[in-house]
Parts: structure tokens; C-alpha cells; sequence
């Protein structure tokens, strides 16, 4: 059922958002893991609660309770949705024994649902959040060829699901213009990352269109896929998604503030303003394009990488072990890959994101640093079992 209504809430926060660039996907699925993660651990037990302390009665079903939750998080979230939502969430629970521990689970679900949104409450969703740094070299500005202005600031102010604070885990700045590691972040995705003449083999240009789409739904389907052949119960794997999740939604928020804070240009203005930069080692080149669209929000640092590596290491903290066992699913190439290790897919997301042009190699450590550091964090406080005083291993 937890895998189920995690697909579920996948195709609603996609149908919702449509082709937005953008990091709320990670935020929505975060509310409703956590929810799930409630309603099913309060009745299950095994870890302790996420901002709770109500347990669920005895006997109730803890399916009834997980789907309830998640239907009524996506309903308060994405209202516009009624229809479809009643209508799976009608499914789920025709699928179940009716009766008392039904009837019981539903109740607990909805309990679950109501406090994490309450919890909710005034945290920063959609408020106005201007940029107001002036352009000016290496400042962000809108890119071609869309010249959209800086999308979801809001994300920036937003209240952490599970850190004290967006800027619990802000990383450094990028590096001075003057520099030689400023130099050398221009020069590589410049040559590695051009839409055309670029440098990269076949197996480079697959990397970065593999990693082009919506990341977040590619990690609901590859967790789904994990716990289904493990064959993880259902405490088990509403932890899972819970972890992962949670984990997503603060590095989108840890993300977004260094990208407000720090507000640095994109590879593509930084190419094609070169010669404004005052650094005798980068050259201008105004016609350059880079392979995929740029996202229209700054440099410094990296989404993708920043949530790739806060997943990665919420599974390994989960797993207890450096081998994530995953089958990532492809929204571009066609060919889904496999990552045995939390490396692995930490170095590709890496690469994919200059490789695309759309990232300078410097913001895309940046992120996964902040990404691993948070997630090792939060798992040291959050969905840890219970009597387990022991921090997560690191």
C-alpha cells in the first residue's frame, strides 16, 4: 500500500507541476512520506515517531492507515485532484477486509495526515521572496532562450521538514572570479558541456540527458522497486520513503538558499560574458549554447546533486550499508541504469549536470557535500528505531 500510494502521489505532484524546473516536487513527497511514515509506525511500531507521540489502537490495519494518509496530505495539497484521489483511495480501501481494524486504520490515518499539515502550518509555502542582487559579473540574471526570472525563491525561506534551519547546512560560496578554480569551472563546461562541438563521448551526452528530467520521480520509482524485491514490510518501507524523502525535500531547501544567498550566473552566462569577468584566463564566447535547457534559478549549488546525494546517503543510512541496489528508471535516454553504490550515482549526477552545461563542476560538489551532510544529520534525529541511541554511521 505504501508503494502503491507513493505512485500515486508521484503522478499527481507530476500532473501538478507539469515541465517545472523546479525543486517542489521533493517537497510535496516529503509531506506525504513523513505522513505515511506516521500512520503506519504508529500502529507497526519499531521506530520512533516523526513529530508525534499518538500511537495508532490496537488491531487497526496499518494499509487503511497509509492509504488514508497519503490520500488526505495530496487532497489538502493538490485539491484540484479530488476526483481521482477518491477514486483510488475508494480502491485501496475495497481492496482491504472491512471491518473494525479497517475502520480503525482509517481513523488513525487521518490523524496522521491532519498533524503533519498542521505542522505545516505558516512554513513559508509560496511566499514572496524577491531576488534584488543587481546584475553585475558573475551575478545571476535570466538565460536564454526562455530569459525566465528566478522560479520558486520560496523554496529558499522554507521551513526544513527535518533540519533547524535552511541554512543548518549552507556550503561555502563559489569560487572568486579571479581564480584559477573559477577559470578551470568555465573552461571544463565549456568544452564538456556545448550543445555542439563539445568533447564528450556518446556515454558523457547519455549521462547528462539521463540525468536532465525530473529526479525526484526517478528515486520514487527506484525505491519502489528496491523495497518491492526485498520484499520490505510495511514499516520497513514507509521508513524508506520516509528517510529518502524527508531527506529530498531539505536538500531542495538547503539548495535553494545557497542559490538566493550566493546568487551566481550560470555557465552560459558566464561563457558568453567572459570578457566581463576580469579573469585573463576565461574567453568570451557569445554564440555558446549549452546542451540541455538551463534551469532558470542560480548556479551555486546544484540542485540535482545536492538531493541525489541526500538520498543516497538517507539509503545507506537506512540499508546500513554503502550498497544501494538501485534501478533507476530513464525519462529521456529509454535505457534504465543500475547503481549498486551510493558513489556511483553520486559521481554521474556530478558529471551528468556539467556535462549538460548547465552547471559548473564546483556547484555540483558544493551540493553533494551539503547533501550527504544533512541527510547523515537528519538520520542521526529522524526514523531511527526504537531504543537505538546510536548515531547513524557516517
Amino acid at each position: 500500500m505504501v508503494r502503491e500510494w507513493n505512485a500515486v502521489a508521484t503522478d499527481t505532484i507530476t500532473a501538478a507541476l507539469g515541465p517545472r524546473p523546479s525543486g517542489q516536487a521533493a517537497i510535496w513527497q516529503g509531506f506525504v512520506s513523513v505522513a505515511v511514515y506516521n500512520a503506519v509506525v504508529g500502529i507497526e511500531g519499531g521506530y520512533e515517531l516523526y513529530k508525534w507521540r499518538e500511537r495508532g489502537p490496537a488491531g487497526a490495519s496499518s494499509a487503511a492507515a497509509a492509504a488514508t494518509a497519503a490520500h488526505d496530505v495530496l487532497l489538502t495539497c493538490f485539491p484540484a485532484f479530488e476526483e481521482r484521489l477518491d477514486a483510488v483511495y475508494a480502491d485501496s480501501l475495497a481492496a482491504l477486509p472491512a471491518g473494525r481494524a479497517r475502520d480503525r486504520g482509517v481513523s488513525h490515518g487521518r490523524r496522521a495526515a491532519a498533524h503533519v499539515m498542521e505542522l505545516r502550518e505558516g512554513d513559508g509555502r509560496f511566499a514572496d521572496v524577491p531576488f534584488t542582487a543587481s546584475p553585475a559579473p558573475g551575478v545571476w540574471r535570466p538565460t536564454p532562450p526562455a530569459y525566465q526570472p528566478f522560479i520558486d525563491t520560496w523554496l529558499a525561506r522554507l521551513r526544513p521538514l527535518l533540519l533547524t534551519s535552511a541554512r543548518q547546512f549552507r556550503p561555502g560560496g563559489p569560487p572568486a572570479l579571479s581564480s584559477a578554480a573559477y577559470a578551470e569551472d568555465v573552461r571544463e563546461v565549456k568544452a564538456m558541456g556545448a550543445k555542439t562541438g563539445s568533447h564528450r563521448s556518446a556515454r558523457q551526452t547519455a549521462t547528462a540527458l539521463f540525468f536532465s528530467g525530473n529526479l525526484v520521480a526517478q528515486v520514487q520509482a527506484a525505491v519502489r522497486d528496491h523495497a518491492a524485491r526485498h520484499r520490505l514490510g510495511i514499516a520497513g518501507t514507509a521508513r524508506l520513503f520516509a528517510a529518502v524523502n524527508a531527506a529530498a525535500t531539505d536538500a531542495v531547501v538547503t539548495a535553494w538558499d545557497a542559490k538566493l544567498h550566493y546568487g551566481s550566473w550560470r555557465p552560459v552566462t558566464a561563457i558568453r560574458l567572459a570578457g566581463t569577468d576580469g579573469n585573463p584566463a576565461t574567453t568570451a564566447d557569445p554564440a555558446w549554447e549549452p546542451l540541455l535547457p538551463t534551469p532558470p534559478h542560480p548556479d551555486h549549488v546544484a540542485g540535482h546533486t545536492t538531493v541525489a546525494a541526500a538520498v543516497a546517503r538517507a539509503l545507506t543510512g537506512v540499508l546500513g550499508t554503502s550498497r544501494i541496489d538501485l534501478y533507476v528508471p530513464p525519462e529521456v535516454t529509454g535505457t534504465t541504469r543500475y547503481y549498486g553504490s551510493a558513489d556511483d550515482l553520486n559521481r554521474d549526477v556530478v558529471d551528468a549536470r556539467v556535462w549538460g552545461g548547465v552547471h559548473s563542476r564546483t556547484a555540483d560538489v558544493a551540493g553533494r557535500r551539503a547533501g550527504a551532510r544533512l541527510a547523515a544529520w537528519a538520520l542521526d534525529h529522524y526514523f531511527r528505531p526504537v531504543g537505538d541511541d546510536t548515531p547513524a554511521a557516517r
